[in-house]
């Protein structure tokens, strides 16, 4: 048995970012619950409709509102808490800042209705580890046409939230390399009226968890560049696939600890410090594996579903904790 590739990629990142600072440092990141129905336990996540609850932001007074100059008549619940969240920032410490990651799923692809189809046993079985059924391919698969209709439902969304209710738009778009991600970002964001270019950036971590399913292989980086030629693909992306395994899995350990290293980059990059709101296209497993290294309550979401969470990244100068990815992937049932 081996230590899976992810281990080391996310090793060496961790080494890399200690060498760059003279005291042992880590991220703890917290959610700051109040403000989203998605994070109140009595929020049923089967039956929540972010669309028609305003994102899930709740409608409330701030606590910081009388000491914020310069209100706005009758602003909108977004624009209210936009103004908290700046409060929150300007007054904290150096070593403590809050973002609003609007984590975004993927809409319905080839490979969800091909396990809806055959069912869950038969495909993780057997239908899951191969390409297609030759008539239709679900490696790396591709939106089905319910899912492009979720994502083109969620720009509509997007665009009435921009002039309605005044909802910040992200400052920075991030998303997974698999196709569905790809192709969810782009018929979410572009053509809308944003202050920040949609120019999103591929980043290898932010992708499904890592199983023998071949729907959660990922395309060449040349594959990538072609197809979507707009997106910033990160430095050291590999030409092909070094993480996915046939017939083997990440355990989430493992899982969790490279979404802690990517929240890492995107939380610790310079360039960044200034970009509050932050959209990440990813998936069902991934978004689960984020919102456990960010203390969120489990909540699940359906295919094109998106949820906000208010996020405080504060600075610990001591070493962290012990996280040491240190599981061999598994085999998966066949």
């Amino acid at each position: 048995m081996h230590l899976p590739l992810i281990s080391a990629l996310v090793l060496a990142a961790n080494l890399t970012q200690s060498l760059a600072t003279a005291a042992p440092t880590y991220v703890n990141y917290t959610t700051i619950t109040g403000y989203f129905l998605q994070d109140d336990l009595s929020t049923n996540a089967s039956t929540f409709d972010f669309m028609a609850t305003n994102f899930g932001l709740i409608n409330r007074s701030y606590p910081n509102e009388l000491n914020i100059s310069g209100k706005k008549h009758n602003p909108t619940q977004w624009q209210r808490f936009a103004r908290e969240v700046s409060y929150l920032n300007l007054h904290a410490p150096s070593d403590t800042e809050y973002k609003i990651l609007y984590m975004g799923r993927h809409g319905d692809g080839l490979h969800n209705d091909a396990q809806a189809y055959y069912g869950t046993p038969a495909w993780n079985c057997y239908y899951s580890v191969r390409d297609g059924n030759g008539s239709v391919v679900w490696a790396d698969a591709s939106l089905s046409p319910l899912g492009i209709s979720q994502a083109q439902a969620v720009h509509r969304f997007w665009a009435s939230q921009l002039v309605g209710q005044r909802t910040p738009a992200p400052e920075r778009f991030y998303t997974s390399p698999l196709t569905r991600c790809l192709q969810t970002a782009n018929l979410t964001f572009d053509g809308l009226a944003l202050q920040h270019p949609f120019a999103p950036e591929v980043k290898e971590l932010f992708r499904e968890g890592i199983s023998g399913h071949t729907c959660d292989r990922r395309g060449s980086k040349t594959y990538i560049h072609r197809a979507f030629p707009s997106y910033i693909i990160e430095p050291g992306f590999a030409e092909t696939d070094p993480l996915w395994e046939a017939l083997h899995g990440e355990t989430n350990v493992d899982q969790d600890l490279r979404s802690k290293t990517v929240l890492d980059a995107v939380f610790s990059s310079s360039s960044h410090k200034r970009e509050t709101y932050v959209s990440i296209t990813s998936h069902s497993g991934e978004i689960a594996s984020l919102l456990r290294v960010l203390g969120h309550r489990v909540f699940p979401l359906n295919t094109g579903a998106v949820i906000p969470v208010l996020v405080r990244a504060q600075t610990i100068r001591e070493i962290a904790p012990s996280m040491t990815a240190s599981q061999p992937y598994t085999p998966i049932c066949t």
